[in-house]
C-alpha cells in the first residue's frame, strides 16, 4: 500500500492530450449538440463536487464559496487545457477526509448513551453544505454514534465494534491518500462527460480492462455488477446463469457491506471501500467460496443484514441463453408458455467464423416457440424483466416472429438522418396470443421489442414503466488518435452517436415503454429511477411515423382484462402482501434520518424482519412447504423454484384475453 504524496498530484501531459481528444469529440460527433459554455461549466463543478463529497460530509460552505468562483470559468479552462482547478480541488478534499477521519477516530473511544432521544441524517445528497466545522463535528459524532449501535445489534463486543469501526475510518482515509494524478483526472472528466449526457463517460485505462471483462462474461466470480453508491457497493444487475441468479437471494439495489474468504475466519468490512478494491475482493478462482454480508434494497444502515455464501463460477454466454416453462391456469386447461429472456445476445465470434450452431436469441427463441407449440400452449409471455438490452439484430429478428412484415424501430443520427429498421424475414413464427413481462430495468433492446409489439397492438404490455433508455452509444479507443511510439495508454470515451424512435413516432427515451397494465399499481417512484432519475438526459422526442399497419385487435378488451385484473388481486392475499412489501421498501428507501434510541431501532428492525418472514411464509404456504420462524431461515435455498407472484398475475391477465370466440379476431 502507498500513499501518494500530495506533490506527486500533478497534471500529466496525456491528461491534456486526452482532454484535448475528448472535447473534439463532444463539439463533433455527439448526439446532443455540446456548447462548451457557462451553464456547461457550472454543471461540471456540480458534478465534481458530488462526486468528491455526495453526501456533503466533507467540504464546509467556505469551501464551496471558494470553489464556487470558478464555477463559471471551467469551460474556458477546458478549451485552454488547464485543468489545475481539478487538481487544487482535489487537494483541499484530500485534506478535509484526514480531518473528518482523525475525528471520527477520537469519537469511537466515547461512552454513548442510546437513551437520548437524538437522530442521524445518513442521507444528505439533497442538503446544503455545513456552515462550520463545528456543526460537521456533530454530524460525525452522530454517525459514529449510528455505526456504534449498528454493530451493537448486530450482536458485536464493545472491543470488536472499536476495531471495526476503526479498520473501517482508516480505510476510507488511505483510499483517499492512494488516489494519483490519474484517479483525479478521471474524476473531472467524467464530471464533464455527465456534464454533457448522462451515458457519456470516459474509461480510464484501469476503467477499460475491467470494461473488456463484462463485455467478453469471462470473469469468474459470482455474476453481480457492481457499482459505488455514496460508501456502499451497491448491486446493479444479477447477470442471468452467474451464481448469485441460481442462487437468488442477491438482488439489485442490495448493498455488500462485507465480504469473507473461505480460507479467512473474519468477515472485511468493505463499508468506504473504492469499488475496484471490492471487485478485486469478490474476484476468485472458480469453484472457490465466499460469504457476503448484505443490506437489502429497502433496508436502513440500521439493518438488519443478511449473509449469502457463494461458490464462484466463470459466466458463459450459454448460461445467459432464453429459458421456457409452462403455467397452467388452475381449473381452466388452459397453459400459458413462458420464454424468459435476460439479454439480447449473439455470439459474433462463432458467427463470423461460420460455424452452424453458433448461439443467438433468435434461433433458441424459435426453437422453444416451437416446443411449447408442440405442448399446445394457449399462449405466450415474453419475460423482459431485468433485460439490460444487447444486439439489435437480435431485437428486431425477435419482434419479426410475431408480424409478418413491416418497420420495427427507427433511428436518427446526429446528423438528424433517420433510417428505419425493418423486420428482416417475411412470415409469423407465432400467431397466437402473446403478452410481454417488463420492469424498471428492462431497457434499450428490450424497449425497443415491447414498443414495436405494442404499436402493432401485437400483443399486451404488462409490468412497470420501462427504464428509457432510447440512446445508443459508441466506445472510443482514444489511443487511434495518438502517434505510434507513445506507451501512454490514453484511455476510452463512451459516447451517445444516436437515438432510437418508435414507429409511431415517439421515443422510448426518457419516458419508456408504459405498459398496457402496470403490475404493480405503484409507481410513486417512477421519477427516480431510469432516465428520469438524470437531470440532464437527452429529452422525449418525436420523428415522422413509419408506415405500418397494427393488427385490428381491439383496445376495450385490455381495458376489460385490466378491470379484471385489479378486481382480481383485491381478493389475492399474496398478491397484497407483496405490495404492502413493495410499499414498505419504497417508504425506507425514501427515508434519510434514522433514530439513534436503541428501544427504538429494535423496534424498527423486529418489525422488518416480521414483514419479511409473513410473505416468506404465505409463498411457502402456495407451495406447500413449512413455515418459518425466523429471518435467518430465509436464506437457506430450496429445490423449488421461487414463487413469481407478478409472472403468474400476467398469465392470468393474458388468460383473460384468450376468449375462444375472439381470439382470431383480436389475433389475427
Amino acid at each position: 500500500m502507498r500513499y501518494v504524496p500530495v506533490a506527486e498530484l500533478e497534471i500529466l501531459e496525456k491528461h491534456i492530450r486526452a482532454t484535448e481528444l475528448i472535447t473534439h469529440i463532444l463539439t463533433t460527433y455527439h448526439y446532443k449538440k455540446t456548447n462548451i459554455n457557462d451553464e456547461l461549466s457550472s454543471d461540471i463543478l456540480k458534478n465534481y463536487l458530488e462526486n468528491l463529497d455526495q453526501n456533503r460530509a466533507y467540504f464546509i460552505n467556505s469551501d464551496i464559496k471558494e470553489f464556487n468562483t470558478f464555477k463559471y470559468s471551467l469551460d474556458d479552462a477546458i478549451k485552454k487545457l488547464d485543468l489545475s482547478v481539478a487538481f487544487e480541488i482535489f487537494k483541499i478534499y484530500r485534506q478535509r477526509v484526514e480531518e473528518r477521519i482523525n475525528f471520527a477516530l477520537e469519537v469511537i473511544n466515547y461512552d454513548f448513551d442510546f437513551n437520548i432521544d437524538e437522530s442521524f441524517r445518513f442521507d444528505r445528497r439533497d442538503d446544503n453544505w455545513m456552515d462550520d466545522k463545528i456543526i460537521l463535528d456533530e454530524l460525525w459524532r452522530k454517525r459514529v454514534k449510528n455505526d456504534v449501535l449498528n454493530l451493537k445489534l448486530a450482536g458485536k463486543s464493545d472491543d470488536d465494534i472499536k476495531e471495526t469501526l476503526s479498520n473501517r475510518y482508516n480505510r476510507i482515509l488511505s483510499t483517499t491518500l492512494q488516489l494519483d494524478s490519474n484517479d483525479i483526472f478521471q474524476t473531472f472528466i467524467n464530471a464533464f462527460t455527465t456534464a454533457v449526457e448522462p451515458h457519456t463517460s470516459y474509461f480510464s485505462p484501469r476503467i477499460s480492462e475491467n470494461f473488456d471483462i463484462s463485455m467478453k462474461l469471462s470473469l469468474e466470480g459470482i455474476g453481480a455488477v457492481l457499482r459505488s453508491e455514496g460508501e456502499y457497493t451497491q448491486v446493479v444487475r444479477i447477470i442471468t446463469g452467474g451464481p448469485a441468479d441460481i442462487d437468488g437471494r442477491l438482488a439489485p439495489d442490495d448493498r455488500v457491506i462485507g465480504v469473507k474468504q473461505e480460507d479467512s475466519e473474519e468477515m472485511v468490512d468493505v463499508i468506504g471501500w473504492r469499488l475496484d478494491d471490492v471487485v478485486d475482493l469478490i474476484r476468485g478462482p472458480k469453484n472457490s467460496v465466499l460469504k457476503l454480508e448484505v443490506l437489502s434494497k429497502g433496508v436502513g444502515p440500521e439493518g438488519p443484514s443478511k449473509f449469502i455464501s457463494l461458490t464462484r463460477d466463470k459466466i458463459k454466454l450459454e448460461e445467459q441463453a432464453a429459458s421456457s416453462s409452462i403455467i397452467d391456469i388452475n381449473g381452466t386447461g388452459m397453459r400459458i408458455g413462458v420464454i424468459e429472456l435476460p439479454t439480447f445476445y449473439i455470439d459474433f465470434a462463432a458467427q463470423a467464423e461460420g460455424k452452424a450452431d453458433y448461439k443467438s436469441t433468435s434461433r433458441d427463441v424459435k426453437k422453444l416457440i416451437a416446443s411449447l407449440m408442440d405442448e399446445k400452449i394457449n399462449g405466450l409471455i415474453i419475460d423482459l424483466r431485468g433485460n439490460g438490452g444487447g444486439s439489435l439484430s437480435e431485437a428486431l429478428k425477435l419482434t419479426g416472429f410475431f408480424i409478418d412484415e413491416g418497420p420495427i424501430v427507427q433511428t436518427k443520427d446526429a446528423t438528424g438522418k433517420v433510417e428505419i429498421n425493418y423486420d428482416p424475414n417475411a412470415g409469423i413464427v407465432y400467431p397466437g396470443p402473446l403478452a410481454v413481462l417488463v420492469d424498471r430495468e428492462s431497457a434499450s433492446a428490450s424497449e425497443i421489442f415491447a414498443g414495436a409489439i405494442q404499436d402493432y397492438r401485437r400483443g399486451i404490455i404488462i409490468g412497470e414503466t420501462t427504464f428509457g433508455k432510447g440512446t445508443v452509444q459508441n466506445v472510443i479507443d482514444l489511443n487511434r488518435f495518438i502517434d505510434e511510439g507513445n506507451d501512454d495508454d490514453y484511455g476510452r470515451l463512451k459516447t451517445t452517436i444516436a437515438q432510437f424512435f418508435r414507429i409511431s413516432g415517439s421515443s422510448n427515451q426518457y419516458k419508456g415503454v408504459v405498459p398496457d397494465i402496470k403490475i404493480p399499481e405503484i409507481e410513486n417512484q417512477s421519477n427516480n429511477i431510469g432516465e428520469r432519475s438524470y437531470e440532464n438526459a437527452l429529452p422525449w422526442d418525436e420523428v415522422r411515423p413509419a408506415k405500418y399497419q397494427p393488427t385490428s385487435a381491439p383496445t376495450e378488451i385490455f381495458e376489460t382484462a385490466k378491470i379484471k385484473h385489479l378486481n382480481r388481486i383485491k381478493e389475492d392475499r399474496l398478491f397484497q402482501a407483496m405490495l404492502d412489501n413493495i410499499n414498505q421498501n419504497q417508504k425506507n428507501d425514501l427515508k434519510k434520518e434514522i433514530s439513534l434510541l436503541e428501544k427504538d431501532r429494535i423496534i424498527e428492525r423486529e418489525k422488518n424482519e416480521e414483514a419479511k418472514i409473513n410473505l416468506e411464509n404465505m409463498m411457502r404456504q402456495e407451495k406447500g412447504l413449512a413455515p418459518l420462524t425466523d429471518l435467518d431461515n430465509i436464506s437457506e435455498t430450496s429445490d423449488d423454484e421461487p414463487l413469481d407472484i407478478l409472472l403468474n398475475e400476467a398469465a392470468e391477465i393474458l388468460n383473460d384475453l384468450i376468449v375462444p370466440s375472439e381470439i382470431r379476431t383480436v389475433y389475427k
